[in-house]
């Protein structure tokens, strides 16, 4: 989107303002608003060198940078111990994707066109994954609230690290079931996905990517490092910054995206983004920053009860739009209306 090239300004006014030593809450604002660009930039890169890698490899890097961009932001975050912002963000990433991502493109396509059609086999197999994914996450947390306090400090962490070891393998083989063994389910979707033939060359595309990585790298950072100061300054808690913003910042591009290929009567593509990118969330990024944690200090897998209740009603919403292989407008704003209430709620915590 043009929109986006122009919002690259805000990366050289960000170095300049943290050079100055600006406040923690401008800062916030200009590593946001630096931040969303550079993760555009970056899926588009992706895209165009899956051109060269073929469907096998470039769905792979699609999974794998699709949500780079939170990756990033939340390691510097274990970095400075903000463990409740990190889980926030991986639970808001997926009610995110969920409600406010699928009920802007129901709504957006909705406005355009009486009813949408979607391939329901796709999109079952994706919000099916969704459900054992959060099953996964619930058990560490009820698994705390049964058991002898004592017994966590010494049995806790070898729990986490199994479950996300667990994560891991079940998300090597859902792209072993996506790009080879039932390739053939995906094949419509994929070709629904827009360009041809790439517009740049592979060096660079991978070129722009890595410099991109980079920058994101950097404005994470200052993102990270004012989170502080702008939750003291605005009375936001650290639940709502996790939960709702910075999901919304690392994904904003991809978001947008999903709600253009509505617009264009494309919902097989806009759910895969949306359904899709939660997946990854829950099966890649979250076992891997368990990993990164054991570095620094070890973070568990434990939600709070409302996060849990948020996801879990949101993943059994994907599977109930799922069933009938159709949407409508009414149906993107029901699911508007249940994400406002979680974000208004997490707000007033």
């Amino acid at each position: 989107m043009k929109i986006l090239k122009y919002m690259l300004i805000f990366i050289p006014i960000s170095f300049i303002a943290n050079f100055m030593n600006a406040t923690g809450s401008i800062m916030f604002l200009l590593s946001c608003l630096s931040i969303i660009p550079l993760a555009g930039l970056m899926g588009e890169r992706t895209e165009e060198i899956s051109f060269y890698a073929g469907p096998k490899i470039g769905g792979f890097l699609n999974g794998t940078f699709g949500n780079a961009t939170e990756l990033i932001i939340s390691f510097f975050a274990l970095k400075n111990g903000l463990f409740d912002v990190v889980k926030s963000s991986i639970a808001g990433a997926v009610i995110g994707n969920v409600l406010l991502v699928v009920g802007f493109s129901m709504l957006a396509g909705g406005l355009k066109y009486k009813t949408q059609k979607f391939n329901e086999k796709v999109s079952e197999v994706t919000s099916s994954m969704l459900l054992f994914a959060v099953i996964g996450l619930c058990v560490p947390a009820i698994f705390t609230h049964t058991v002898n306090p004592i017994l966590l400090n010494t049995r806790y962490e070898g729990l986490s690290i199994f479950v996300a070891v667990v994560m891991i393998i079940i998300y090597i083989l859902s792209l072993i079931f996506s790009f080879s063994t039932h390739k053939d389910i995906y094949t419509n979707a994929q070709q629904e996905s827009g360009e041809s033939s790439p517009k740049w060359t592979l060096k660079k595309s991978i070129f722009i990517l890595i410099i991109a990585t980079i920058l994101i790298a950097i404005e994470s950072e200052f993102l990270v490092d004012s989170i502080e100061d702008i939750t003291s300054a605005l009375g936001w808690s650290e639940f709502f910054v996790g939960i709702i913003l910075i999901p919304i910042i690392g994904n904003a591009a991809e978001h947008s995206t999903a709600i253009v290929m509505a617009r264009k009567d494309k919902m097989d593509v806009a759910l895969e983004i949306a359904l899709g990118s939660s997946l990854q969330i829950i099966l890649f990024v979250a076992p891997i920053l368990i990993f990164i944690s054991l570095f620094f200090k070890p973070m568990s897998i434990v939600f709070n009860e409302f996060e849990l209740v948020a996801l879990i009603a949101s993943v059994l919403i994907a599977n109930r739009v799922s069933q009938d292989g159709e949407c409508n407008w009414l149906e993107g704003v029901q699911l508007l209306a249940v994400y406002l209430i979680i974000a208004a709620s997490f707000f007033i915590i």
